[in-house]
């Protein structure tokens, strides 16, 4: 860590120690991480688990507010912040002091790769914005991540996963028929982003190979969020109607969702009319794969109710290791 006055000390283990054994396919790539929460320090987990070196820069005045979200875990520290942060060394600097911002200026000068979810704004504040920093360290690698993109009228706002779920229409497509909007339970935003943003990353190292320099890599959460719903996004765009909910069913195979049996929950997935010939036989029914109404999966989409009329009782008759 560092004192006060923004002075980088030898880094030391933020929690869990990568473990030993062969250098990972990123052994000899530093990188640099100024992450807050969930979505840099995520990217900056990947590259960890991948064997980069990877220091994590924090602040002087408590460091990532991780580290307080929930009951203390290990050292103080809660236990997402130890989840995320595996295997990486943690730095505090005062960023916005001249010593901090100097001893950062020596780090990047090193640094193969930098990743940051900083608020829009901050950084070219304090002259480390992407273009700044790029231009002083042509070989770097600078990813950055925002919630609502580098363009656009919206690019300067913060945005947290559940509002990015909301606002990208994740929420609304989640959940049972008769359910309000709901949350889907995995931070599936930030994670993705970081993952795009490792995406991003690698493919300029690859670039670097060939030409010596860098370059910037944009990622937010709300063009993951758009990613992940493109498929309900697109057919409300082309239909007008707004795609209905299935719980934990599918909207284009039957059946392919969770079915009560008489120990508990059992979830079928016939991808194919082979599979659902399989089903059927082992449930005793093999008429139903000659049947009309059920030997194809786009007459089971149309006579989904008449199919589920036989087969949920059989279902709940027994117990789901029979």
């Amino acid at each position: 860590m560092t004192d006060p006055t923004g002075q980088a000390a030898p880094a030391q283990a933020s929690n869990t120690p990568r473990p030993t054994g062969p250098p990972g396919v990123l052994s000899g790539i530093r990188v640099l991480e100024l992450g807050q929460v969930l979505a840099g320090p995520f990217a900056g987990a990947v590259f960890a688990d991948l064997g980069a070196e990877v220091l994590k820069i924090e602040r002087t005045d408590g460091g990532d507010d991780a580290r307080r979200m929930g009951q203390p875990f290990r050292h103080g520290d809660a236990l997402t912040f130890h989840i995320f942060n595996r295997g990486k060394q943690s730095i505090a600097l005062d960023l916005k002091s001249e010593a901090g911002l100097a001893a950062f200026e020596t780090l990047a000068a090193s640094a193969d790769i930098l990743v940051h979810n900083l608020r829009p704004g901050v950084p070219a504040d304090m002259g480390i914005d992407g273009p700044s920093l790029c231009a002083r360290h042509p070989r770097l690698i600078y990813c950055e991540i925002s919630a609502f993109g580098h363009q656009g009228p919206m690019r300067l706002r913060p945005g947290y996963e559940p509002l990015i779920q909301a606002f990208s229409g994740l929420s609304s497509t989640n959940g049972g028929p008769d359910d309000p909007p709901i949350r889907i339970g995995a931070s599936v935003c930030d994670q993705g982003t970081g993952m795009w943003a490792v995406i991003g990353a690698l493919s300029l190292l690859q670039q670097r190979h060939r030409t010596g320099r860098g370059g910037l890599v944009q990622a937010s959460l709300l063009e993951t969020a758009l990613v992940w719903n493109a498929q309900r996004a697109d057919a409300f765009a082309l239909t007008g109607e707004m795609p209905p909910r299935h719980a934990s069913g599918h909207p284009s195979l039957v059946p392919y969702e969770a079915f009560d049996a008489a120990d508990g929950p059992l979830l079928i997935c016939c991808g194919n009319d082979r599979l659902f010939a399989k089903l059927a036989q082992e449930l005793g029914q093999a008429h139903w794969s000659a049947d009309p109404q059920f030997a194809t999966n786009r007459a089971r989409l149309a006579n989904k109710a008449a199919l589920f009329e036989q087969l949920c009782p059989l279902l709940r008759a027994g117990p789901r290791g029979r």
